[in-house]
């Protein structure tokens, strides 16, 4: 089955016998890791208890469009923003026709005019209100808009009728979220990414480094095993749990990362250099701690070997990706790090904004080759991620 890992899911529970079964659908989505938060509408009220979902998604269920709570009272932007997939599960015949129509009367169909996220729809509803010709003809509109439907199941309702309108398993429902991060855009290529900060000792004690996390390295990971790559990971310091579905080499400076990528490479359809590796090197490394006796210290610095610059040297080089993390005249500096260095495209970033800095788990980027500058507004590294891929797979394979 496949993962929902580092995935943030909110499950609108509308109104329908079915939402008992809500409580159960939260569970097999944290199942399968995923955060979980609930929008429960007024008609889903009436068949579930907004504690019992709390207690489940261990997150406050949200119910209120003009909650003064929330953030700046404009909570549905960032739950919005916050989503990577919308689940409406159940999905009642009322809530099928006003999101079909555009209507934003209610928390939920607020947010999915207000999402880029992708939206899973479960039904569930009588047979006879489920094959009417309204029901059908709005369901396969929401399918035109690119939502994805979770049929029903044929089966005894609550009411006794026997035909299609059952609600899918919480398993099965599971299970369609995780596919909807599932697509073959990489399938069969093979993805080298350097990530985190390099380290260079001074002294056994002390070290030049910088403030990589390694957080957009481990979600271009992600979003390529979900897009089917087979991915290697040249990993340096970072404080972010690693991609289990990809091969992991740990290093600490800029050799050992650089010897670490020559022993793969050759192997390689697309090398992304994400590491934010140390521009120089102390000249030696002192055998003891050196001593706080003096004013003033001085230490030679040599240049590091430029990672990126040696595999776009080579004669059969992959598709070469490179970060540039810039604090002053960004689109200038990254256009000139994309013709010095040879490669292939630059994903350029303004570190100096603490909001989507190294640090963050949000970030803003340019997507920048010979022919392309576009921006990626805003979101979290994931979904940025998600939307890296993209281009790459259109622009560059």
């Amino acid at each position: 089955m496949n993962s929902l890992t580092n995935k943030n899911v909110l499950l609108g529970v509308s109104g329908s016998i079915a939402a008992y079964k809500s409580p159960d659908i939260v569970r097999r989505l944290q199942d399968l890791g995923a955060e979980v938060r609930v929008v429960l509408t007024a008609g889903g009220a009436e068949f579930v208890s907004e504690r019992s979902l709390q207690a489940v998604s261990k997150n406050k269920v949200n119910n209120n469009l003009w909650d003064k709570e929330a953030e700046l009272s404009m909570g549905h932007i960032e739950l919005a923003k916050w989503a990577d997939a919308i689940v409406i599960a159940p999905a009642s015949a009322n809530t099928i026709a006003k999101l079909c129509h555009g209507k934003a009367d209610d928390l939920l169909t607020t947010l999915i005019l207000a999402t880029t996220a992708k939206v899973l729809i479960a039904p569930a509803m009588n047979q006879q209100m489920y094959g009417s010709m309204a029901t059908q003809d709005n369901l396969k509109i929401l399918e035109s808009r690119g939502m994805v439907i979770a049929k029903p199941e044929f089966g005894v309702q609550a009411c006794g009728d026997i035909g299609e309108g059952r609600l899918a398993e919480p398993t099965s429902i599971a299970a369609q979220t995780a596919n909807l991060f599932q697509n073959t855009q990489l399938s069969g290529k093979n993805v080298m990414i350097t990530l985190g900060a390099t380290i260079e000792a001074i002294d056994p004690v002390r070290f030049i480094s910088n403030h990589s996390s390694g957080k957009m390295g481990m979600a271009l990971a992600t979003a390529c095993v979900e897009a089917g790559a087979t991915v290697n990971l040249v990993i340096g310091a970072i404080s972010v749990a690693v991609e289990s579905r990809a091969e992991s080499v740990f290093v600490t400076n800029a050799d050992e990362m650089l010897k670490a990528v020559n022993a793969n490479i050759s192997k390689q359809d697309i090398f992304i250099s994400c590491a934010a590796v140390a521009d120089y090197r102390p000249a030696s490394i002192a055998k003891n701690k050196i001593k706080k006796d003096r004013e003033t210290l001085s230490i030679d610095l040599v240049k590091n070997p430029d990672i990126l610059s040696n595999v776009c040297q080579l004669k059969d080089k992959p598709i070469c990706i490179g970060f540039a993390a810039e604090t002053e005249n960004l689109l200038e500096n990254a256009q000139n790090k994309l013709k010095n260095k040879g490669c292939d495209a630059i994903i350029l970033n303004d570190v100096s904004n603490a909001k989507i800095g190294l640090k963050s788990d949000r970030n803003e980027v340019f997507f920048i080759t010979k022919k392309v500058c576009e921006k990626i507004e805003i979101n979290s590294k994931i979904i940025i991620a998600q939307k890296l891929v993209i281009k790459i797979s259109e622009t560059l394979i």
